[in-house]
């Protein structure tokens, strides 16, 4: 007997970079939908670094399989770019790991330009696949 009810996928998205973002998280929800997955939390963050907080409540509330992370740091002429995503990526692996659920990492960047980031939107949905993936495969 398998299981008919579709993945439930949290979404926290990035909202510096929104241009970019915006796009990714539309690619992202289409994907989604076309894998048999339902996005049913959403919440917006100010930037990647921001991405944390929003991860823990979401998977405190229980309501979703996986969440899925959307965002995207640009290159500035210091190494700032660097700092956060290292730093969100970090909490995010730790948050996957103390909840037992999925935590994928659909942030671009660092070290590219806002063109490399517009060529690397499809970056969101690799990271739903690997959502939706992970949820049947650790079931």
């Amino acid at each position: 007997m398998c299981d008919t009810n579709p993945i439930k996928l949290g979404f926290v998205v990035a909202e510096f970079n929104r241009d970019i973002t915006y796009m990714m998280e539309i690619e992202g929800r289409e994907h989604a939908a076309f894998l048999g997955a339902e996005v049913t939390e959403t919440l917006y963050v100010p930037g990647a670094y921001d991405m944390p907080l929003a991860i823990k409540k979401m998977l405190t509330n229980g309501k979703v399989d996986a969440i899925v992370t959307i965002g995207c740091v640009i290159e500035g002429s210091t190494q700032h770019d660097e700092i956060v995503v290292q730093h969100a990526a970090r909490k995010i692996i730790d948050l996957s790991l103390e909840f037992g659920k999925p935590v994928t990492l659909g942030i671009s960047g660092p070290g590219m330009t806002r063109l490399e980031a517009n060529e690397r939107i499809d970056y969101a949905k690799r990271a739903v696949e690997s959502a939706i993936k992970l949820v049947k495969r650790l079931k």
